[in-house]
């Protein structure tokens, strides 16, 4: 069945691509479309294409976001144990700052990665950024 939207060009029903599933095996390092492949080829590098189901991974855009949700998490855990800590004992500047400095670091670098993945799988569900078989606006109109 063909659907218009918005008066454009007749619209072909794509095959659902399950966004939670995506996420999820992107969260593991996985590809999005097998869940069998590698998502990384080095820490936070992605790979070119899927070695098992030859997927194109290469055209994703998670740019900034991942950092800004582990941002978002580690800031909020930290801060919420931090202050619970805090009220909690008399400990001095130097002791906070020895043990919630490296947490921070440690779970930011823990968590960046599975995070990039997981935005790469939401790009992938939604066919975002040439996921979809189509160039992005930038491809087609370079001086956007």
């Amino acid at each position: 069945m063909e659907q218009r939207i918005f008066g454009g060009a007749p619209h072909q029903r794509e095959p659902h691509r399950p966004v939670f599933e995506a996420m999820r095996r992107g969260f593991l390092g996985k590809c999005p479309h097998c869940g069998q492949g590698r998502l990384f080829r080095s820490y936070l590098k992605t790979v070119d294409h899927c070695a098992e189901c030859g997927e194109e991974i290469s055209h994703h855009r998670a740019d900034d976001l991942p950092a800004y949700l582990v941002i978002a998490v580690v800031g909020h855990i930290v801060v919420g144990a931090f202050m619970g800590v805090e009220a909690a004992t008399a400990w001095s500047s130097w002791v906070h700052l020895s043990i919630w400095a490296p947490v921070t670091v440690l779970m930011s670098l823990a968590l960046i990665g599975p995070t990039k993945g997981a935005v790469v799988g939401l790009q992938w569900a939604l066919r975002m950024h040439g996921f979809g078989g189509e160039k992005d606006a930038l491809e087609t109109h370079p001086e956007l």
